[in-house]
């Protein structure tokens, strides 16, 4: 019912992400400015193969940090062709480091800590949605 009520919040009710290795998420998107700043902060938990998906307007370097986050992330960046770029693993919650990978992003995938490794998403991997 949670993940439910954050897909009718954003509107984007049964959004999937998936893999070109067969791995795939629920996401809530997120792409208005208010809400790509508040990102998953605040909240205590996520559903296991769930996630958020922040959309840019365009493609650059990008820099998060997890201040007011309270669960342990991966973050996926992709370019403007869907392709993961980079990875951050287990992105400490709570903290002001900043994460950021040196390519160029469009696109970020918050899913849960581990996440990353046990669906074996590595850079190159096209994504869909």
């Amino acid at each position: 019912m949670f993940l439910y009520s954050l897909f009718v919040a954003c509107g984007a009710e049964g959004v999937r992400i998936s893999f070109d290795n067969k791995a795939s998420f629920n996401i809530e998107v997120v792409q208005k400015q208010a809400d790509l700043e508040k990102g998953l902060m605040f909240r205590p938990s996520m559903p296991e193969n769930s996630g958020m998906l922040f959309i840019f307007p365009d493609e650059q370097i990008r820099t998060f940090w997890m201040k007011n986050t309270l669960i342990s992330l991966d973050m996926v960046f992709m370019d403007s062709n869907k392709k993961i770029v980079g990875i951050i693993y287990n992105a400490t919650p709570q903290t002001l480091d900043l994460r950021s990978v040196d390519k160029p992003a469009q696109y970020v995938l918050e899913i849960n800590a581990g996440q990353a490794l046990m669906n074996n998403l590595k850079i190159g991997a096209q994504a869909k949605w």
